[in-house]
């Protein structure tokens, strides 16, 4: 039973975004209201505020931090951190149907153009820097300090960062954008410590 309810909870959740995204590519961010999404979703306002306390979080919410932590720390534990983010993205980029990922680049735009929405986005980055510092530390990374998982963690987070943005308005492949920016990251490292 617990199962068809959390299907019936993420099919929810799916149509209040949908949506949401919808009538805000239609009628503009500021002008789309959370009623309006809850209405175009057939769902009360009380609902569409249990799974997004805002309408900010109708654009920023996503279930992606737990994932990519998942994917890195079953990286051998021998691969730097980099490397590690790098190689488990890959996969699970390969595995997302085309229709998310350009939701996602449409999300990933419409937060470059709203300054409340990026300013916010930025904050939200510290979620994803928890996850892949819980990853680092659990992949056994031998005698790594918790300065270094942590800046390790936001190197990682904001190198994925540019990558995003960069795929949301260039286009191109993500994950070779991603891959791209993790081996600038590399280079410098490896150009500062000569």
């Amino acid at each position: 039973m617990s199962g068809l309810r959390e299907r019936k909870r993420a099919a929810t959740r799916e149509a209040i975004q949908r949506h949401g995204l919808r009538l805000i590519g239609e009628r503009g961010y500021d002008a789309t209201t959370c009623e309006q999404i809850a209405a175009a979703a057939q769902v009360s306002p009380a609902t569409f505020f249990r799974y997004f306390p805002t309408k900010e979080d109708v654009v920023l919410g996503d279930v992606y931090d737990p994932v990519i932590a998942t994917a890195v720390r079953g990286r051998p534990a021998g691969e730097s951190p980099l490397t590690a983010v790098r190689r488990a993205l890959a996969p699970v980029l390969g595995a997302l149907p085309a229709e998310e990922m350009e939701s996602v680049r449409r999300r990933t735009a419409l937060i470059l153009s709203v300054p409340a929405l990026r300013a916010r986005s930025r904050e939200q980055q510290e979620e994803l820097v928890r996850h892949l510092s819980a990853a680092f530390s659990e992949r056994g990374e031998g005698k790594v300090t918790d300065l270094e998982v942590q800046v390790a963690a936001w190197v990682c987070a904001a190198a994925l960062a540019v990558a995003v943005e960069r795929w949301a308005v260039e286009g191109d492949d993500l994950a070779t954008q991603i891959d791209q920016a993790l081996r600038a990251v590399a280079a410098l490292t490896r150009r500062a410590t000569r």
